[in-house]
């Protein structure tokens, strides 16, 4: 169980968090762990010793360490090469954890082999030994998820499980312990190196850090379009959750500056809220630009906040509130109202939750007379990649006849997969064509596919047939 929630921590920069990478995930630990079943249990009936036995839980350990060492140049070029997510995610969690996974999956029915010795006592050793390794794997599950990635990163967490393999391979069979030993030292060093290589890259200006939700990077580098100093959050190898001039407090990211887009509809903004901060970009320039006004801003993970306040100059304000909860869940108990509510929750997908009709009702429920909504969208608008954009563009209509796109940085291909923000707004707008904002996609928009429902939203399925880099 280590190994596999630690796994997911380990796709999730390069392929998500979605259900797709879950379900690939846990489809190769399984076969995998059947295969080793197997595979074990055939080998304990030809030759049943300890050094066999010490053997496997050896190469095991091997496999985990090769996992941790190659994990970003596979996915990297797997990220590159496979464009479709199922066939990336189950690829990518093949290479890294079916080897280690079939050599684990070997050790029980070996070890019921060599602890069998009286027929009569065959149900309590087999009992006995499935009652350790569960009561192993829950202990597993929640010293992980609670405590052990937030501490040591899934890199030396692998690498710490390697070594621990190692030495219990030493446990069961003591012989040629200079071999066994030697990897050790090998894991070790390897888990030290990885350690002063992120020191190193600090002092650089890349920091890498795990926190309860995701593998974040902070890198300083120049803008490829300005030539400005520029600092970026990333939490994805190939695209840029947020970013901010070195040199100026003037937004970095192109499509965040779509969000003012709000003031074009409604010119009276007091209270707004953001679902999504990452590196509070926008949140930071509505309170500069908007003088008196208010945001609440709902992040899910705390550690990006601390990286914003520490790395992205994000300052306590009176005009500015943090929740740190889902998004979902906070405007299912809040009772706040607003003038402009943003929605930026999109990385590598987006939660599922935060795109049905239900979730869209409690977004206009909370908005005043006039209100309006602002969506970050990354897909295309026509098209099989653009399925997701045309569901949540019907999806709003239920609630707006004032429902608009604008794409950021293709506005006339409505085949080109980029940035999207979607406008709604609660009440009537009379605007003349001639007023229309800039990016404003006055073409058809199909409707071609359904509205997205708390029980049916494809979303993943939508999103899993294309792969942007950012």
């Amino acid at each position: 169980m280590v190994l596999e929630i630690t796994g997911a921590r380990v796709l999730a920069p390069y392929l998500g968090t979605s259900i797709i990478v879950w379900t690939s995930l846990l489809g190769v630990v399984m076969a995998s762990l059947s295969v080793g079943y197997y595979l074990g249990g055939k080998l304990a009936d030809k030759k049943p010793d300890y050094k066999t036995l010490s053997l496997i839980i050896l190469l095991s350990g091997i496999a985990v360490g090769a996992a941790a060492a190659l994990k970003s140049v596979i996915l990297f070029f797997i990220q590159s090469q496979v464009p479709d997510l199922r066939w990336a995610s189950l690829v990518g969690a093949f290479i890294l954890f079916a080897p280690a996974n079939i050599l684990l999956g070997a050790v029980s029915p070996y070890s019921v082999r060599l602890q069998f010795s009286d027929p009569k006592q065959v149900g309590s050793t087999v009992g006995n030994l499935y009652a350790v390794s569960t009561v192993g794997s829950i202990a597993g599950t929640y010293l992980t998820g609670f405590v052990l990635i937030s501490y040591f990163g899934n890199t030396n967490l692998l690498f710490s499980l390697a070594s621990l393999l190692v030495f219990l391979s030493v446990l069961v069979y003591p012989l040629k312990i200079k071999t066994k030993c030697a990897s050790i030292l090998v894991f070790s060093l390897a888990t030290l190196i990885n350690s002063e290589l992120r020191l190193k890259l600090a002092e650089v200006g890349f920091l890498g850090v795990d926190t309860k939700y995701n593998r974040a990077w902070v890198m300083d580098s120049l803008d490829p379009v300005t030539g400005r100093p520029i600092r970026v959050l990333s939490t994805g190898a190939h695209y840029v959750q947020s970013a901010m001039f070195l040199d100026g407090d003037d937004l970095a990211v192109e499509y965040t500056k779509f969000f003012n887009l709000a003031d074009y509809y409604n010119k009276n903004i007091k209270k707004a809220l953001m679902i999504g901060g990452g590196a509070y970009s926008y949140p930071k320039d509505f309170l500069a630009n908007h003088n008196g006004a208010e945001i609440d801003v709902v992040e899910i993970d705390p550690g990006l906040t601390e990286l914003a306040k520490k790395y992205f100059n994000l300052s306590d304000s009176q005009r500015l509130r943090i929740f740190h909860q889902d998004g979902r869940a906070f405007l299912n108990t809040t009772n706040n109202k607003y003038d402009a509510i943003f929605i930026d929750a999109f990385a590598s997908s987006i939660p599922f939750h935060l795109t049905t009709k239900e979730f869209v009702a409690k977004v206009f429920g909370l908005l005043n007379n006039g209100g309006v909504v602002a969506m970050n969208i990354i897909a295309s608008i026509e098209g099989d990649t653009g399925k997701f954009t045309r569901a949540e563009y019907a999806t709003y209509k239920l609630f707006s006849d004032y429902v608009y796109l604008f794409p950021v940085q293709y506005p006339k291909n409505g085949n080109k997969i980029q940035n999207i923000i979607l406008v709604a707004v609660k009440s009537k707008v009379n605007l003349s064509s001639k007023t229309f904002p800039v990016n404003l996609w006055t073409s058809e928009v199909k409707e071609d596919v359904p509205v997205l429902t708390d029980d049916f939203a494809p979303v993943d399925q939508y999103l899993a047939v294309f792969r942007y880099d950012f």
